[in-house]
């Protein structure tokens, strides 16, 4: 599945590697840190490797699904491509512009009113004033918000926020359109309102990293699925192949847990 013309690439990653430095014991009061620091105590730093030498490519126009259980490194792997992160080491390229949802509500300012959102993230990604303002009504209309958009996003539920975020991310043009688990807080209608979108602009070849335990969708969804554990890619190809193996994966992982430990079944 791998991409041999450089101008067709939409993303790459050679040699990605993200380790995260996790501090145990850190002092809590101003008074611990200064006797540590005068008795030459360290804190115990434990080094948490979430991505270990991925290497992968996506076409221009590929829908790649990405699965595997918590902790796999599926999420800092969007997060580094959408520039959130920045790797340990490795080269990252992604050509074009990026359209993210990975976390709800996290890019919005909360005393902003959700208009005012809309048009701060546009004018982030660089689009010009003219064409922000030809897309808002289209923004308000598609995340159902009308009777919302002049409130502060602070007065907004979790699915109100997941409706803003899909669609300021999906109407600003993106080249690229990367979406997390998200979407699992949204109502089952706006959820299926998200994935026809997604679906229907696959088709029409724009590129689509999607992060999810919804397996079926992802087969429905993506062409190609990328199976990650413990930061490292497992399986790569045809999105049907790849999660009935990470399926059979799962099920043989939980009944060999339930025969160690057979007190803790129901």
């Amino acid at each position: 599945m791998m991409a041999t013309d450089s101008d067709n690439l939409a993303i790459r990653t050679v040699s990605l590697t993200k380790r995260f430095r996790i501090i145990h014991d850190r002092p809590a009061r101003l008074k611990d840190l200064f006797i540590r620091t005068i008795t030459f105590q360290r804190p115990r730093v434990e080094v948490l490797t979430a991505l270990d030498n991925v290497n992968l490519e996506i076409r221009r126009g590929e829908s790649v699904g990405i699965v595997g259980p918590n902790g796999s490194g599926k999420s800092t792997l969007l997060a580094i491509l959408s520039r959130v992160l920045r790797p340990t080491s490795g080269e990252v390229y992604v050509a074009g512009r990026v359209g993210v949802l990975l976390e709800v509500g996290a890019a919005f300012h909360p005393d902003l009113t959700g208009v005012e959102n809309a048009r701060l993230t546009a004018s982030i990604v660089g689009m010009t004033r003219r064409e922000v303002e030809a897309r808002l009504e289209s923004i308000i209309a598609f995340a159902e918000l009308e009777e919302f958009r002049d409130m502060p996003v602070r007065t907004y539920s979790s699915g109100m926020l997941l409706r803003l975020g899909f669609a300021t991310a999906t109407h600003l043009d993106p080249d690229i359109l990367l979406v997390d688990e998200a979407l699992a807080v949204g109502d089952e209608h706006f959820q299926h309102k998200c994935y026809t979108w997604m679906a229907e602009h696959t088709v029409r070849g724009q590129t689509l990293g999607l992060v999810s335990h919804d397996l079926e969708q992802v087969k429905r969804i993506c062409r190609r699925a990328i199976w990650l554990e413990h930061g490292r890619i497992v399986q790569d190809g045809p999105a049907e192949e790849v999660v009935e193996a990470y399926r059979q994966a799962e099920a043989l992982a939980e009944q060999e847990a339930a025969l160690r430990n057979p007190g803790e079944s129901v």
